[in-house]
């Protein structure tokens, strides 16, 4: 794609905005980045990049380009990017600009939850087959950094998230990932299936020698790749978990045992990523010695410490309901559980039923605090709390040995935290100085 002489507006000065704007660049292109922050947020920027900064409606509707990128953290139904689309001559997102500029192998990764592992297992897993590969996109650099390096890799492991595959147009991954779907993000789409419509993209424009990697019973509807199915309750899927161990066509492939990685989550993301490996042609007979060394990304069913007999495990990652039914399903152990933070708008309802099931105690907190007391309280003893460090104390005194104080908060930290990352660290911090 060559940009000479053209005129190319990138939509947000952030990693993915600055990634865009250098390949833009290199590629001949006469590059304008708009944010609606002050001139600060353009630090670091090429010289030869303009930077509007205080940008707004009427600077987008001022704005005539042949091209125009947008950040996947801009909302693209917003009037904002509206108003730089209508003088657009092509209007797409940062990982379709950046895949038009590489040939080697792609394996896209979406879902809800354990995009993140399965991304860094197949990652792994791929160098070990021998071909060199960057774990990228939605985790780490974005695809458009990797691209423009002097030396790319043979094959990315892209993680990808619904607000990049909103504005994907010839994008077209080799082996596609499907984990799982539930509702989420609902303060920025309509309605569930305009959200589940966005992660069906990655499906788009694969082609009948593709490879579509699926867990079992999911809704996708009519794809044109060849598809390969995973779960870990489902004994007809092409992989499946037989205790802890995966089997593929009936055939032992790993022992859940023999690796830090537990519970069913975990272990589907072990199928998909041996899945994905395995449509990629790379054996995963030649790559299972990865999952011997992996540990699981911090803030995942991470367990902090045990004390006087009961786990603190720290689930920050859990930012929406099926991460949160995920880990309370993958406990085995009477169970307290935290929970809380901002209000996303989620139905927690349907939780109900593993939380009469699977939990003594629930403590909530955060913005949300009231509505989820209100709503577990009628099959769970439910108490509020004013902060994280209440949260946890109250969750002590009510454990006993033999117990587990789970911290999955079901929703965003963005009330009290500046990210997940924070608030899990806070909670690890917090358990660290119970005496």
């Amino acid at each position: 794609m060559n940009l000479t002489g053209k005129r190319v507006a990138v939509l947000g000065a952030g990693r993915s905005g600055r990634a865009a704007a250098d390949l833009a660049l290199r590629n001949g292109g006469k590059v304008v980045v708009y944010d609606s922050g002050s001139e600060e947020v353009f630090d670091g920027l090429r010289d030869e990049i303009r930077c509007h900064p205080r940008a707004n409606e009427e600077t987008g509707k001022a704005c005539a380009a042949d091209l125009v990128v947008i950040s996947p953290g801009i909302e693209t139904s917003g009037e904002f990017a509206s108003s730089f689309a209508r003088g657009a001559g092509e209007f797409i997102g940062e990982t379709e600009f950046a895949s038009r500029y590489f040939d080697g192998l792609v394996i896209g990764i979406t879902g809800t939850n354990g995009k993140t592992t399965t991304t860094e297992l197949i990652q792994r897993m791929v160098e070990a087959g021998g071909k060199s590969c960057e774990a990228c996109g939605n985790y780490g650099r974005p695809l458009s950094d990797v691209v423009v390096g002097t030396d790319p890799p043979e094959a990315v492991s892209l993680e990808l998230s619904s607000f990049q595959l909103e504005t994907i147009t010839t994008f077209r991954p080799d082996v596609a990932v499907w984990l799982n779907f539930s509702p989420d993000h609902m303060d920025r789409y309509r309605s569930v299936d305009e959200y589940h419509g966005a992660k069906l993209r990655i499906f788009k424009n694969q082609r009948e020698d593709d490879a579509a990697v699926v867990r079992f019973g999911e809704e996708v509807g009519k794809i044109s790749a060849s598809r390969i199915s995973f779960s870990a309750t489902q004994s007809d899927a092409d992989y499946a978990l037989r205790g802890s161990e995966i089997l593929c066509q009936g055939e032992k492939v790993l022992d859940l045992e023999e690796t830090r990685l537990r519970g069913l989550h975990n272990a589907e993301n072990v199928m998909a990523a041996l899945a994905a490996v395995e449509a990629a042609n790379v054996m995963p007979k030649e790559a299972v010695a990865v999952f011997g060394e992996y540990a699981p990304p911090l803030h995942r069913c991470e367990l902090v410490r045990t004390l006087d007999g009961v786990e603190y495990i720290n689930d920050s990652k859990a930012t929406n309901l099926h991460a949160l039914e995920a880990a309370l399903r993958s406990q085995s152990r009477p169970t307290v559980l935290i929970a809380g933070g901002k209000d996303k708008g989620l139905d927690y309802t349907p939780l109900l039923p593993v939380l009469e099931e699977r939990v003594s105690l629930i403590v909530v907190f955060g913005e949300i605090r009231s509505s989820l007391l209100d709503a577990f309280s009628p099959v769970v003893r439910t108490v509020s709390a004013e902060s994280l460090q209440d949260a946890v104390w109250s969750a002590r005194e009510a454990s006993a040995p033999g117990g587990t104080v789970l911290f999955s908060p079901g929703t965003s930290s963005f009330d009290m935290f500046s990210g997940y990352e924070q608030r899990g660290d806070a909670y690890r911090k917090i358990v660290h100085a119970l005496k």
